[in-house]
């Protein structure tokens, strides 16, 4: 049998499901493409979810990924294609949703202190200090293109 990708990195996630669960969180995959651009850009949008079972939940952020279907001109003349490529994974949330509760976590064992001080981020870092000007900028310093949210290697916010 073939490793799944999060088996193969030591990645462990929820699947003990509570009984009366009512709230999931979705990945959802989204391609951008871009007129005249050889480049996409693709979003992983983490979404709540209300659902009555896992089932339900996952035909609910089905449902979610595809109504985000489109195309669209941007500032710069282009024509944007957004397309729905499908979850990159389901959770279910295991607790009542209030100050403090965990949404989700990973697990990996094994881990160097090196690579856990490179895990941690420092607070400029972590997206919600983040301006919208700093996610345009590439990790090799240069600009990404102006209005493309999300560019190479960074996170963007709703």
């Amino acid at each position: 049998m073939r490793k799944s990708a999060k088996a193969t990195l030591g990645l462990d996630t929820m699947s003990f499901i509570p009984p009366n669960s009512k709230w999931y969180l979705a990945e959802i995959v989204l391609e951008f493409t871009f007129e005249g651009h050889t480049k996409n850009t693709v979003h992983t949008n983490v979404v709540l979810i209300r659902a009555d079972s896992p089932d339900d939940a996952y035909t609910r952020a089905e449902e979610l990924g595809r109504a985000e279907n489109t195309s669209y001109m941007n500032p710069d003349g282009e024509i944007v294609t957004v397309r729905y490529r499908g979850l990159r994974d389901l959770n279910v949330i295991q607790g009542e949703l209030e100050h403090g509760t965990e949404l989700i976590y990973s697990k990996r064992i094994g881990m160097k202190e090196a690579a856990l001080k490179k895990w941690v981020s420092q607070k400029a870092d972590l997206g919600v200090f983040k301006s919208v000007e700093r996610d345009w900028i590439e990790r090799d310093g240069s600009k990404g293109t102006k209005g493309r949210k999300g560019t190479k290697g960074t996170k963007g916010t709703a």
